[in-house]
């Protein structure tokens, strides 16, 4: 059975689940690589437009996923939230932790 990691969650609230393995819209598209290019994002909790070019379903951005959506868009949405305070990325994402106030 394959690990899906925990919704990340931003500072300002922002929430979105970030996969990739072999059945997730990821490249590579396999469990347990070392680094991932492209990986799939889900379920955002608000419409964020830095990724709906990726969006499967745009009349329902927060309850779809986003396949192959680049690495960097990622971290630059993680980033635009004020960072994680809590959650997974997979492997080869920064997971660009909030700092405390």
């Amino acid at each position: 059975m394959r690990k899906l990691n925990q919704q990340v969650v931003c500072a300002d609230g922002f929430t979105m689940s970030v996969q990739a393995n072999a059945t997730a819209y990821s490249i590579p598209r396999m469990s347990g690589a070392a680094a991932y290019t492209e990986v799939e994002v889900g379920f955002p909790s608000a419409r964020e437009e830095l990724l709906m070019k990726w969006c499967d379903e745009p009349d329902d951005p927060t309850g779809t996923v986003y396949g192959y959506v680049p690495v960097q868009v990622v971290v630059n949405v993680i980033a635009k939230h004020g960072g994680m305070v809590e959650g997974e990325v997979p492997s080869g994402i920064p997971e660009l932790k909030s700092m405390p106030r």
